[in-house]
């Protein structure tokens, strides 16, 4: 009995010493600065995998950080987290050789702790970013040293405690956690329940979405509505409702779009592709600007598309094109920049291509890259600073590979969308799409598979392949492609 009275009292004082530590969901913010300036996607323009990769780990932590501050709640699983963490201190010499030529690293860790403060700090030291401004925040007095060491420092309860309270031992909880890996069916079977309530929340703004998307689509006769980046459903339908209410207040400033997609995203202007881009961040003075200035856009988009073509005839017919889910989001004025200088580059050196020897083969131009690549859908990536000597003879050595690469893509994309459909109707799925950064390689084996499933969770779901496991805000459920 003594010794039962004994362990609730040291239950008692490390659930104080803990609550005196805990930090409110405002502090955690602010001890996250350093943490959100070395992963946030905007700073991740020219490199979309990467960007989208951080974009989805911010959610799931978001989520983490959440459901941590909820009242009540017991334990969390453990959420295995991957980011790509810019070089934020360019002069440490302890991280330098961990960055990678383009100045960020991979970094992958499991969340596992159960309060705010050690969370924080597990978030950054597996980063490698300071911690020594957490001892500023109103937490505790001690050294950070000393408040990692005490907060994650596992308490040894006897293994009879928990079989006279019958409180579960979370370190056994833990360990099968960390044994058992997530399967597709366990996973849905826990989340699905969540998902559809989340999905049929935001039915209602689905078909308001869709109805505001058609009415401008019509009034404008516009192309195409997209969005570059995964915003909620609210979100879409407020910027819709914000570009109406432009076509109400201005409807002359709008003569121009007609044809055009209109993207809404971080900047305003027209991208590289031709589209109409709507920052969301900018007020309606900013969106009319750029309808006022259409004009002069397609005058500059004619002068790129002629820079395109003198470009393909120094290279025996090569086609330029520009790859949206490839190649980083650029304005019209900063692509026609890139063109002509590397158009400047390869008149002066004058390469001894044959007049349309290379016809049906394509490039893009990159301007982080220093050696030309062929990609695996048979496209040149070429280096805007690439020696054009170095670029005749990999062209040449990579011809025959780049036209089979170009054919093997043709049937990969009938073949992905077969599945897409066979999957969606199989399902019973309302929607199947997938990330731009996965392949559409890995899109036909994760098809492949699941059709040998039977998976009655996903009737009437949206689901979308990805590299991780979440539910979306709106009900989506992501999945990886690689799932066991």
């Amino acid at each position: 009995f003594y010794y039962f009275i004994r362990l609730c009292l040291d239950k008692i004082l490390l659930q104080c010493v803990l609550q005196s530590r805990t930090l409110s969901g405002a502090d955690a913010i602010n001890a996250l600065r350093p943490f959100y300036f070395a992963v946030h996607p905007d700073f991740f323009g020219q490199h979309p995998k990467e960007r989208e990769i951080n974009e989805n780990s911010l959610k799931r932590l978001n989520g983490y950080l959440e459901n941590l501050q909820k009242p009540g709640f017991r334990s969390l699983k453990p959420t295995q987290l991957t980011f790509y963490v810019r070089e934020t201190e360019p002069n440490s010499s302890n991280v330098q050789e961990s960055f990678s030529a383009s100045g960020f690293r991979a970094v992958s860790f499991t969340l596992h702790t159960r309060d705010l403060l050690s969370t924080v700090l597990d978030i950054l030291n597996s980063c490698s970013l300071s911690t020594e401004h957490i001892q500023s925040l109103n937490v505790n007095s001690m050294p950070h040293k000393e408040v990692r060491s005490t907060v994650n420092r596992p308490i040894k309860w006897d293994k009879t405690y928990y079989s006279f309270t019958g409180f579960k031992d979370p370190e056994e909880e833990l360990e099968q956690a960390q044994r058992v890996e997530t399967t597709l069916i366990s996973w849905l079977d826990e989340n699905e329940a969540s998902a559809l309530k989340k999905l049929k929340k935001s039915l209602p703004l689905r078909k308001e979405l869709e109805r505001l998307k058609l009415e401008l689509s019509h009034e404008l006769q516009l192309s195409d509505i997209r969005w570059q980046r995964s915003w909620g459903i609210a979100h879409r339908c407020s910027q819709l409702h914000s570009l109406a209410r432009l076509v109400q207040q201005r409807p002359e400033v709008l003569k121009n779009v007609k044809g055009r997609t209109v993207v809404f995203t971080d900047r305003s202007g027209m991208s590289a592709a031709g589209h109409i881009m709507l920052g969301t961040m900018d007020v309606h003075h900013h969106w009319t600007k750029i309808f006022e200035r259409l004009p002069n856009y397609y005058k500059l988009q004619k002068r790129l598309l002629f820079l395109e073509d003198r470009i393909s005839q120094l290279l025996g017919g090569m086609q330029v094109i520009y790859i949206e889910e490839l190649q980083p989001l650029l304005t019209l004025e900063e692509y026609y920049e890139t063109l002509n200088s590397f158009y400047n580059k390869l008149h002066d050196s004058r390469l001894p291509f044959h007049p349309r020897s290379l016809r049906g083969l394509q490039m893009i131009l990159e301007s982080d890259r220093y050696a030309p690549s062929l990609h695996e859908f048979g496209h040149f990536v070429i280096p805007t600073l690439c020696d054009p000597e170095a670029l005749q003879w990999f062209i040449f050595a990579k011809t025959q590979e780049a036209r089979e690469n170009l054919k093997r893509k043709e049937e990969m994309m009938i073949t992905e969308k077969e599945l897409i459909g066979t999957s969606t109707e199989k399902f019973s799925l309302e929607r199947l799409y997938k990330e731009p950064s996965v392949s559409s390689a890995q899109m036909i084996d994760c098809c492949k598979r699941l059709l040998e499933e039977s998976l009655p969770y996903l009737q009437g779901m949206h689901l979308c392949i990805s590299h991780f496991y979440s539910v979306l805000q709106d009900g989506d459920l992501c999945i990886p492609w690689n799932w066991k």
